[in-house]
């Protein structure tokens, strides 16, 4: 304490001449409209300049959560909306309305994600207790993300697109002709499409979207664009698409997790008729 008191009286003639400074300043501003107009102009625009910019980092560590907050509420839409869009078919009309599979979704944000291996996983911040399952599917909104290998309570792992064990039934949207996109361990921004026959007429520039067979995906959700087409050396029996995947999987944050309801009905199903699903 002493050596701070010995400290200002050491420059006692500096701290007096800022007060004085100071106080010629505020009677040239009460005394003088120009100067006051001036100062107090100045003033506020340095304040309001200093409060928008905290405002701006306020807002930025809000998005997070109010990007979360959206994209609860788009799941809850998606629904709804698959709900409202389901296409009936002629044996449907005729069958009891439960039997039509029903899809659900849930959000969560990827807390681990992996791009440099042959088999890449991502990791969420939800698990059992948010109503995650082994073997729903993940999302976002540009397209196909993966789908969920591991859950634990609070958290889950799900293998990436970008894992060269994953299939994920397909189809080229503008003919409806089915197959299976897999990534080949290559390039993060492509993948093949598996099982074309060499008859079907694809191009450049053709959308691939889930096909819904496998009751993992509803149908409709992109996958990415055809880029490139060429017969499949290996099997003369069919083509070797390139696929220019949708999602950007070095930016994935928040993600959708969708679950068929009748999918345990569906698997037993399988069992009993001896059929493997690849997926």
């Amino acid at each position: 304490m002493l050596r701070i008191l010995q400290f200002l009286y050491s420059i006692r003639a500096f701290l007096l001449f800022v007060f004085l400074e100071v106080v010629a300043v505020w009677l040239i501003v009460s005394n003088n409209s120009p100067q006051g107009a001036a100062f107090f102009n100045s003033s506020n625009e340095v304040v309001g300049s200093i409060l928008k910019k905290q405002a701006d980092v306020v807002q930025f560590f809000a998005l997070a959560e109010a990007n979360e907050a959206l994209t609860e509420e788009n799941s809850e839409l998606l629904t709804e909306v698959l709900r409202l869009t389901s296409r009936p078919d002629s044996s449907r009309i005729m069958l009891d309305s439960a039997l039509e599979a029903t899809f659900e979704f849930r959000v969560a944000r990827v807390i681990g994600n992996s791009l440099r291996f042959s088999q890449n996983y991502l990791t969420l911040n939800k698990g059992a207790k948010d109503g995650i399952k082994p073997g729903m599917g993940v999302f976002d909104s540009r397209g196909v993300i993966g789908r969920v290998k591991t859950v634990s309570e609070n958290y889950s792992v799900a293998f990436s697109l970008l894992n060269t064990s994953l299939l994920v039934s397909s189809k080229i949207k503008s003919n409806d002709v089915f197959g299976s996109v897999q990534w080949d361990g290559k390039d993060t921004e492509f993948a093949k499409l598996l099982y074309i026959p060499r008859h079907v007429k694809a191009q450049a520039g053709d959308t691939v979207i889930t096909s819904g067979f496998n009751a993992v995906f509803p149908e409709g959700i992109a996958i990415g664009i055809i880029s490139e087409v060429q017969p499949d050396e290996e099997n003369s029996n069919y083509l070797d698409i390139k696929v220019k995947l949708s999602a950007d999987f070095s930016k994935v944050t928040f993600v959708y997790l969708v679950e068929n309801n009748q999918i345990a009905e569906l698997d037993s199903l399988n069992k009993q008729a001896e059929i493997t699903n690849e997926y």
